[in-house]
């Protein structure tokens, strides 16, 4: 608005001598925008974020019916004492809110499309027409490689379906053909419906469908778990560490929301320039970066790869396959060295799959901006590619911490952590939320920009 009203200005002033000698016979109108940034709760309501916010209800809600709909003829009690022993298993589950614990039809959920995700941003970088396919065709060629990661989603359903099958006969009353079959189809049918829901809730603007789906699946899943934690501390007499818990979650939301919101802001210099003789004045912004630009999805993506040799050992039956899961299980040798190359390495692509410098670099130099101190071009996409590099490892250092400290925690405290405490889960809970809630005060400041009143410069 300020650049509008700056360049409203100067035509104003460079043509006032025109106007006292020349009046023209209509009355000469001009539009300014209304800028507002306060909002009120009643705000809210004016557009159509309601029915937005009930549509997303609407649709958290259906994916959870998957979840309580259970697959018949298995041994659920026998199951779920093994999955308490199994922390993968326990991590996944809490990712699909309990439905692998409930044996449900839903408890894939979201986790095949994740898989597909992962292999088709490696491909993208072994195959270079993919990658020029996202974005020389632009919009185009990114719904067609949706389309394609649709389909491998499909497949990664299927063979994780026909995984958890095999990890659950010796919990099934009578194994058949005919049982494994139907549990499979019913299993993967449950993911190509979350799937599809996740993509509707992405398309209503308030946040990512994937990571919704994983933040409502948490939060159903956090007070039964933060009831265990607290029957045990209370059961061992554990005041202090049930205490150190609590504190250190709320300390660990705090810093969470303290790094997301950190930027790294490189300033900008936009290049004086004459329009219809009149000057403007030089403008000047910044370029922001984040300093946890790929947000929770490195760690969704590293825990979604330490959980595929255990499917493919149960799938294949291969010795080294279930060697390499049960190294890779938390608790075990490679787990933790593993999860941290692992974000390490997502977070890295992550943040340069968002940000390509070259492009950056090219758009600068199209708007005619500039780095100060640097030439545009090559220094400029040589500049941000820098930064970019150290941010990204800033940001993995943060994320390993967070998937370090829950097991810290646990061993200063002598308590077993709720599955909430998390920093997987706590990140996808703050980033979800703190995400939503910057596009909700979005969609309310555009509502407002949308009044424009007209005044008749003639008058005044």
């Amino acid at each position: 608005a300020w650049e509008s009203c700056t360049g409203l200005f100067s035509q104003l002033f460079t043509s006032s001598s025109d106007t006292r000698n020349e009046k023209s016979s209509s009355a000469r109108r001009v539009a300014a925008a209304i800028e507002d940034t306060s909002i009120d709760i009643g705000d809210f309501f004016k557009g159509p974020l309601p029915g937005k916010f009930l549509k997303l209800l609407g649709y958290l809600a259906l994916s959870r019916l998957g979840i309580y709909i259970p697959l018949g003829g298995v041994n659920r009690e026998a199951f779920v004492g093994n999955l308490d022993q199994n922390s993968l298993l326990g991590t996944l589950d809490s990712f699909s809110g309990g439905g692998i614990g409930r044996l449900g039809i839903g408890s894939l959920g979201i986790v095949p499309f994740i898989n597909a995700q992962i292999v088709f941003q490696l491909l993208a970088q072994i195959y270079p027409k993919l990658q020029e396919l996202q974005k020389k065709e632009g919009e185009a060629g990114r719904k067609k490689v949706l389309q394609y990661t649709r389909y491998a989603s499909v497949g990664f359903a299927v063979v994780q379906a026909i995984g958890q099958i095999l990890y659950l006969r010796p919990y099934v009353n009578d194994f058949n053909a005919e049982w494994a079959l139907s549990s499979v189809v019913l299993l993967t049918l449950g993911a190509v419906i979350t799937t599809y829901i996740g993509e509707r809730i992405t398309d209503l603007k308030l946040g990512n469908g994937t990571s919704l789906l994983i933040f409502t699946n948490i939060i159903s899943y956090l007070p039964a778990s933060f009831g265990r934690t607290v029957a045990q501390g209370f059961q061992d007499g554990n005041y202090f560490g049930l205490a150190g818990i609590v504190l250190s979650f709320f300390l660990l939301v705090l810093g969470i929301v303290y790094v997301q919101e950190a930027e790294r802001k490189i300033p900008l210099n936009y290049a004086s320039r004459y329009t219809g003789g009149a000057f403007e004045l030089q403008k000047s912004a910044y370029l922001p970066f984040k300093v946890n630009s790929s947000g929770v999805m490195p760690i969704i993506f590293s825990t979604s790869s330490l959980a595929l040799p255990g499917t493919l050992a149960r799938f294949t039956g291969l010795s080294f396959l279930k060697d390499a899961a049960v190294g890779l299980n938390p608790g075990g040798p490679y787990y933790l060295p593993t999860n941290i190359v692992f974000i390490a390495f997502f977070n890295y692509y992550y943040t340069f799959l968002q940000l390509d410098p070259d492009d950056v670099s090219e758009q600068l130099k199209r708007q005619g901006a500039s780095i100060p101190l640097v030439r545009p071009g090559k220094s400029t996409a040589l500049f941000i590619k820098t930064v970019l590099s150290r941010i990204s490892v800033l940001g993995s250092g943060f994320l390993a911490i967070l998937a370090a400290g829950p097991a810290v925690i646990e061993q200063a405290t002598h308590l077993t952590a709720f599955r909430g405490f998390a920093g997987t889960s706590v990140l996808i809970l703050v980033g979800c939320a703190t995400d939503t809630a910057r596009k909700v005060q979005a969609e309310i400041i555009s509502q407002k920009y949308k009044t424009i009143e007209f005044y008749d410069i003639d008058k005044y």
